[in-house]
């Protein structure tokens, strides 16, 4: 139950290749004197690879803490042409693995798998940037929306203080009996101020 490689996989998934395949037999294929003793080593290479698929598919790997594995397992074999010889020897010899959730690969296969896996790290990388974009660009207008509602008091708010200024500047200096008036008055009743009131502000209805 020790895998020999798990794969990590986006969201937490878990791929696992078992490598531990004995080509013993085929190494005896290659080196057989005669055609007979070369097809009955085949055969018995062919027999391994079977008995290994057995016994893997009775390994309950996702019974492993911490674990999610997919639905099958990697069955790598490391010579290519062992692979081959197995498959050609036996053709259905593929499809009985897949049958038990196993799937036969060789290092070149192997390597086409772990590039689509990359392939897919890269895609949930992509999307999990998309994903903090929108966040941002969300946060982004909302952080707007609440800089033009600030906007939109502080006018309301310059508004009612013109308002007021206009209203007190009015009492100082409009109508009859207005504070610079009553001020212009006293001065004239002999008081000797040190600075005047503008021209401006004295050129008023009574």
């Amino acid at each position: 139950m020790q895998p020999d490689v798990i794969i990590k996989l986006p969201e937490g998934r878990h791929l696992i290749i078992d490598s531990k395949v004995s080509i013993t037999a085929y190494a005896r294929h290659t080196e057989a004197e005669t055609s007979d003793q070369a097809e009955k080593e085949l055969l018995a290479h062919v027999q391994s690879i079977r008995q290994h698929i057995q016994g893997l598919s009775g390994k309950n790997y996702t019974g492993i803490s911490d674990l999610s594995t997919v639905d099958f397992v990697l069955m790598f074999i490391p010579v290519e042409p062992a692979f081959l010889s197995a498959l050609k020897s036996a053709p259905n010899l593929y499809q009985e693995a897949l049958s038990k959730n196993i799937v036969l690969v060789c290092p070149s296969t192997l390597m086409a798998t772990l590039r689509t896996v990359a392939h897919l790290w890269r895609q949930d990388q992509q999307n999990r940037n998309a994903m903090e974009i929108a966040r941002q660009c969300a946060n982004l207008y909302d952080k707007f929306v609440g800089f033009v509602e600030d906007l939109e008091q502080i006018g309301k708010r310059l508004d009612q203080a013109q308002s007021s200024y206009h209203d007190a500047f009015s009492k100082l200096k409009s109508g009859k009996g207005n504070l610079i008036k009553a001020a212009e008055k006293v001065k004239e009743l002999g008081v000797k101020p040190n600075k005047m009131i503008a021209s401006n502000l004295l050129d008023t209805d009574e």
